[in-house]
């Protein structure tokens, strides 16, 4: 049986390395540095994981219709890789617009607020 995956969308300098700690949970980690990135892998394969930092729209839009810059992600989420848990990363500042995402009929698994601890990331791998 293969490893899970884990994606990491790391788009800040604030984004945690966890790497160590996927390791131990047995996780393949693809990292990469954007949204479009991980929606080409997902597209080929589903995954267990996918860790991405939020980042609201303040005055761009991002693609149309979508406030924040996960929320494509989480749409195409529904048609390839719906059984995907998703781990949230967001700043104090970006934090309390995270309800955007309640517009895509996608659960989150977790949202953690930065900087966070390897402790709360380890607590949302070992939940199901």
């Amino acid at each position: 049986m293969p490893s899970p995956i884990i994606i990491t969308v790391v788009e800040s300098m604030l984004y945690p390395n966890y790497s160590h700690l996927y390791q131990q949970y047995n996780l393949t980690e693809y990292r990469v540095n954007s949204i479009r990135k991980a929606l080409s892998l997902i597209k080929k394969q589903p995954v267990d994981f996918i860790v991405v930092e939020f980042f609201y729209a303040y005055s761009t839009n991002y693609s149309g219709i979508y406030k924040s810059n996960i929320e494509v992600l989480l749409v195409s989420l529904v048609k390839y890789s719906p059984n995907t848990k998703v781990i949230v990363l967001a700043n104090k500042k970006e934090i309390k617009h995270i309800g955007v995402l309640d517009a895509v009929d996608y659960p989150l698994h977790g949202v953690l607020q930065l900087p966070t601890s390897i402790d709360k990331m380890e607590t949302l791998l070992k939940r199901s």
